[in-house]
């Protein structure tokens, strides 16, 4: 490639990079029977939708958006988490997406009628996580992403076939494994009668020194315990030190002193 001839400031993305890190999840998915989906917020450069279709099981979103972009160029499985939807997108929300998971009780009371014949799920709180900074914690006192077990009480389950959680951020699979005990010991009774159970996102799966093993041992320990399916949402890892940013120098400033 001609670095000089391309236009800037402009992203490459490097076919065999991506093939490398797209072939590292294809091994999780093929080693363990999970389904991993690519979590468009992280990555949504639809020319490679057609590579990762290869690879993956399909797209996430986290708004209607987001659900056509991945409806419309990837054309497998599409799921949906928003912390709240609106009457005049809902329709379409169930029209095009084959899983909706709903922020509250609430929520879903309020639109499950519109969702019926669909794999609905809800998102869960387990009040712990290992992210640092508190703007970016889901699990951060008074957050509103997500039902905690107290949120539990009184509600009915019916209709709902999975549980999500996503309470990680660019961590490895230790944190993971930690949080994965704490959902099991929190949650453990709801997951019993569930066919899923997302993982969410925040997974650094294609980094050099990330243990897969744990990975394998995590999604495992779900799956045989509780005979569910267990969906991956990682955004950032499908693209992660695929890219560069080609750019050029427009000025060079010396600031005189006084």
């Amino acid at each position: 490639m001609n670095w000089d001839a391309l236009p800037t400031p402009c992203y490459v993305v490097d076919q065999k990079l991506l093939k490398k890190n797209l072939e590292i999840l294809k091994l999780v998915q093929d080693r363990t029977g999970c389904r991993i989906l690519l979590a468009q917020k992280g990555f949504s450069m639809f020319y490679w939708y057609p590579l990762i279709s290869r690879y993956l099981a399909g797209t996430t979103a986290s708004s209607l958006f987001e659900a056509r972009l991945g409806f419309e160029e990837m054309g497998k499985e599409v799921h949906i988490y928003a912390p709240a939807y609106r009457d005049d997108e809902i329709d379409e929300i169930a029209n095009i997406c084959d899983c909706i998971v709903f922020n509250s009780f609430s929520q879903w009371d309020r639109f499950k009628g519109k969702v019926k014949n669909k794999e609905c799920g809800i998102r869960v709180n387990p009040e712990y996580s290992e992210i640092k900074t508190e703007i970016y914690n889901p699990c951060a006192r008074h957050s509103r992403l997500g039902v905690t077990l107290a949120g539990f009480k009184n509600n009915s389950l019916e209709g709902l076939n999975g549980l999500h959680f996503h309470t990680m951020c660019e961590q490895n699979s230790d944190t993971l494994k930690r949080t994965v005990q704490v959902i099991d010991e929190k949650f453990g009774p709801f997951i019993a009668g569930m066919k899923w159970v997302n993982f969410g996102g925040g997974h650094h799966i294609t980094r050099d020194d990330y243990d897969i093993e744990v990975l394998v041992e995590c999604i495992m320990f779900i799956k045989q315990k509780y005979d569910v399916d267990v969906y991956l949402e990682p955004g950032e890892a499908i693209a992660l030190n695929t890219g560069f940013l080609v750019a050029e120098v427009l000025d060079n400033v010396h600031q005189a002193k006084i």
